[in-house]
């Protein structure tokens, strides 16, 4: 995989599929899970210009690491913000001043800066087994796998013609499958008049600085659950989805970049970014592009569309968000239908690991909560216990090289 500018020239037929990926991945990121920053914003009781200035900077900082590093790079690095963070805030500013809770941001932020470029992170991360990252990778996926279903029971003739279209796409043209259905569910929507935008009207966001205040309190309710939310539910998980395409990036200029641009935009309202995870996959894979080295135009091309969305603040958020739950919730889980078959194969291929993996898988897919921490940590932690037990050795004795990640063009599609 080529992985310096200086590699072979981009042609015009290279940038459709990337670009694609790269709009499906920002809709469904805004379309999914943006909710939960309005939600927070009114908890708080934030004023809609304090909540412009948070999509503002949000938006800004995922859409300028992303290109950053996607560029720097030469693969697809996805950023996005901290989504079980946001969750988080949505009950945390509610007993937090909102001063209080933009310095635990910077002090989260800060943490993750010092934690890039000591370099630990990525130490932490290869002494995961391969068959636990796949199927903690499968776990966290499988709701949105599921979530494409079961809009069956709620909108069964989109649900249906999604579902019924990706099939005839996928036998037909595989490489245009994903891109079929979301012009072929728009053009459906449209004609059925069920995306409204008359009420929407074009402005531009200004951000708006708060200035920070620290309290013991917002330390240890707001700052150190913010910290390891994000780190175990989205880098560790954001970092697995790179490996298991085949990406070799290192962990500690992205824990990095993304940490001083969350501090940057902290006194704006950003509350964390960071590497995505589940939005990546879509970026990642195959339907991204055939040619592994080509797949990076997809996180300039989410890069470029975050920015956008960040000029214009919450106008273009709301254009995503007019879309209909279900179909969000199918388009997601059908571009995500070929890295769930493949983490699963990954988790299942080794016999020796295979119960560890398992129970990895149906403890992520499970999304325990316990102490304020998601599935992904409690999947990741009981798969590693499994692991240990049922091989009868220390993790920490795994040799490197049984966990180097598999190339992309060799792994099981």
């Amino acid at each position: 995989m080529p992985s310096d500018p200086s590699a072979s020239p981009v042609r015009w037929n290279d940038l459709t599929h990337p670009v694609v990926a790269g709009l499906i991945s920002v809709i469904v990121n805004y379309g999914g899970t943006f909710i939960l920053v309005f939600q927070a914003a009114k908890v708080a009781g934030l004023s809609p210009e304090l909540t412009a200035s948070w999509v503002w900077s949000i938006s800004i900082g995922v859409g300028v690491t992303g290109i950053i590093l996607s560029w720097v790079s030469r693969e697809p690095i996805i950023t996005a913000w901290s989504t079980p963070a946001a969750a988080f805030l949505v009950t945390a500013l509610a007993t937090t001043p909102y001063a209080e809770a933009v310095g635990a941001y910077l002090i989260s932020a800060a943490a993750f800066v010092l934690l890039g470029l000591s370099g630990w992170f990525e130490r932490v991360i290869r002494l995961i087994p391969p068959g636990v990252a796949a199927g903690l990778l499968a776990g966290i996926l499988l709701q949105f796998g599921t979530g494409a279903f079961g809009g069956l029971s709620v909108d069964p003739l989109l649900a249906g013609l999604l579902i019924a279209a990706y099939l005839v796409f996928k036998r037909f043209s595989a490489r245009y499958a994903v891109v079929g259905i979301l012009v072929l569910g728009l053009v459906f929507l449209l004609a059925q008049g069920r995306v409204d935008l008359s009420g929407l009207s074009l402005k531009l966001a200004a951000p708006v600085f708060t200035m920070p205040a620290f309290s013991l309190n917002a330390l240890l309710s707001v700052a150190l659950p913010l910290f390891l939310i994000t780190l175990t539910g989205q880098y560790m998980p954001g970092m697995l989805v790179l490996r298991n395409d085949g990406f070799k990036t290192s962990a500690n200029p992205i824990v990095t970049i993304t940490g001083l641009g969350s501090l940057l935009m902290a006194p704006f309202g950003s509350h964390a970014f960071n590497i995505a995870a589940i939005t990546a996959a879509i970026c990642t894979g195959r339907e991204a592009h055939e040619d592994p080295s080509r797949r990076w135009i997809a996180g300039m091309a989410a890069g470029v569309f975050y920015v956008l969305i960040g000029v214009f603040g919450v106008t273009l958020a709301a254009v995503f968000m007019a879309f209909p739950a279900t179909f969000i919730t199918t388009l997601a889980g059908l571009a995500l239908l070929g890295t769930i078959g493949g983490s699963l194969a990954t988790a299942m291929s080794d016999a020796k690991t295979r119960e560890a993996s398992l129970i990895t898988f149906l403890a992520a897919a499970a999304n325990i909560t316990l102490l304020g921490i998601g599935g992904a940590f409690w999947g990741l932690v009981l798969g590693l216990a499994a692991h240990a037990v049922l091989n009868g050795r220390v993790l920490l004795r795994v040799r490197t090289s049984v966990i180097t990640p598999t190339p992309a063009n060799e792994r099981v599609k």
